[in-house]
């Protein structure tokens, strides 16, 4: 039986980049972010699947995803978890990815148009988080919507150059915090921008 970690590669790897994408689609084979409008990006593959990786995730994880985007690293978190609550705060982009998401036959994503940087506390806790906007600093409500035993990768960092970091929290609360990567996303609307 195949690992996790290779269901996931597998996967990826057969995902249609370019159905994620209205404009630009023949960038959609390059290892780059791509910009999707409203001053977003699609991030690059690689690191989507980085990030993936990273946060661990299980057939019965409870995941939040704030910034929907395009939504490819949404059905990323659909395939291999359970309930997947994602956020977007530009209704356009939160239109579209529900649309292709339904079209794909999810029925384990649930859709919110709002800022993302206060999380979605109605659902918690969660036992993934994925932010995929640079904040500021940590946020405060992402960390109290953790379960735990819970983790969150989000870039932490100034605009023009951010830390990848995974954040886990203990069964006591405590939290431990490991860098993994120097990335650039774009930033964080709201408190924590």
């Amino acid at each position: 039986m195949k690992q996790k970690g290779q269901l996931i590669k597998d996967y990826f790897r057969k995902m249609d980049r370019s159905f994620f994408m209205d404009r630009y689609k023949h960038m959609a084979a390059f290892d780059e972010a791509v910009p999707i409008g409203h001053e977003q990006t699609i991030s690059q593959p690689s690191l989507v699947l980085e990030m993936t990786l990273a946060l661990d995730v299980e057939k019965d994880s409870k995941i939040l995803e704030i910034g929907t985007g395009s939504g490819f690293q949404t059905a990323l978190l659909a395939e291999f978890g359970g309930q997947v609550y994602t956020v977007e705060r530009i209704e356009a982009l939160h239109k579209r990815a529900k649309e292709r998401l339904d079209e794909m036959g999810f029925g384990n994503i649930s859709f919110k148009l709002a800022d993302g940087s206060a999380g979605w506390a109605e659902h918690a806790p969660y036992d993934r988080i994925m932010v995929t906007a640079a904040a500021s600093e940590i946020p405060e409500e992402l960390i109290a919507q953790m379960a735990a035993g819970g983790k969150m990768i989000l870039p932490v960092g100034a605009s023009w150059s951010q830390e990848l970091r995974l954040i886990e929290k203990d069964a006591e609360g405590n939290l431990h915090s490991t860098i993994l990567n120097q990335v650039r996303f774009v930033p964080l609307k709201g408190k924590y921008e």
